[in-house]
């Protein structure tokens, strides 16, 4: 490669992802997410205000037994303390039971959580817990929230 072609893919990548203000995974232990087990993501305070887009990611692996998982995702603005709590039914596999997300050993999810307005200064705590009738869920990787300025 060229000296000014690296030099441009050197530009280049930083600026990639300039619209994603928070972009966090949690953990978890693969034998199983408890229905007690409440995952938390702190936004910190946001420097420039507007409309962000905000996403749940999810990795499970070959063991997650069902098709799909219902979450409970609780938002909270700070300073404001505006609350919002939705239901996300997560569907992670199709008809036949062939799981749908990509990657080869994990398999990834987006799902989209609709649009948020922030204002300078304001910050937002999350949680995550599922709400299925088995009390853990085997399988599950990973949680996580990204924000992305519109």
């Amino acid at each position: 490669m060229s000296a000014t072609a690296t030099l441009l893919v050197a530009v280049m990548l930083p600026s990639c992802n300039l619209s994603t203000v928070f972009n966090r995974y949690e953990s978890i232990d693969l034998s199983g997410w408890s229905r007690n087990d409440t995952l938390f993501f702190d936004v910190p305070p946001i420097s420039t205000p507007g409309r962000f887009t905000q996403e749940l990611g999810m990795r499970i692996d070959e063991t997650f037994p069902f098709t799909g998982i219902t979450l409970v995702v609780e938002q909270r603005v700070l300073p404001g303390r505006r609350t919002k709590t939705d239901t996300l039914k997560c569907r992670m596999a199709d008809s036949e039971g062939a799981f749908t997300g990509t990657g080869v050993t994990l398999h990834q999810y987006d799902f989209p959580l609709g649009t948020i307005d922030l204002r300078r200064g304001d910050s937002l705590h999350i949680t995550v817990r599922h709400i299925m009738e088995r009390e853990s869920m085997p399988g599950v990787s990973d949680v996580g929230i990204k924000l992305t300025r519109n």
